[in-house]
């Protein structure tokens, strides 16, 4: 049960953090170069070190580098990010 709570909870993160960016992008038509830095650079760390959330939550994929690039796409959300999220899941 609790394994089953935390995938969705990881990937309620990770389609946050996709939509966040593509309402920047291409809703709001702005695109500030700290946020496209972060992005490249989250995603190139994701797969450099082969870093998948979902495979690591047993969520398994049929499309290669799909786990490490949703995972770049979190971690270039940054530490506050994932501190504000732990801190109000820790309150719950």
């Amino acid at each position: 049960m609790i394994k089953d709570v935390s995938k969705i909870l990881m990937t309620t993160m990770l389609v946050e953090g996709t939509i966040t960016y593509f309402n920047e992008f291409f809703v709001s038509k702005e695109a500030p170069w700290q946020m496209i830095m972060s992005l490249i650079l989250g995603i190139v760390v994701a797969i450099a070190y082969k870093l998948d959330l979902p495979n690591l939550m047993e969520i398994k994929t049929q499309i290669p580098y799909v786990g490490c690039i949703l995972t770049g796409i979190l971690i270039s959300r940054g530490s506050n990010y994932i501190y504000d999220l732990i801190s109000k899941l820790a309150g719950v």
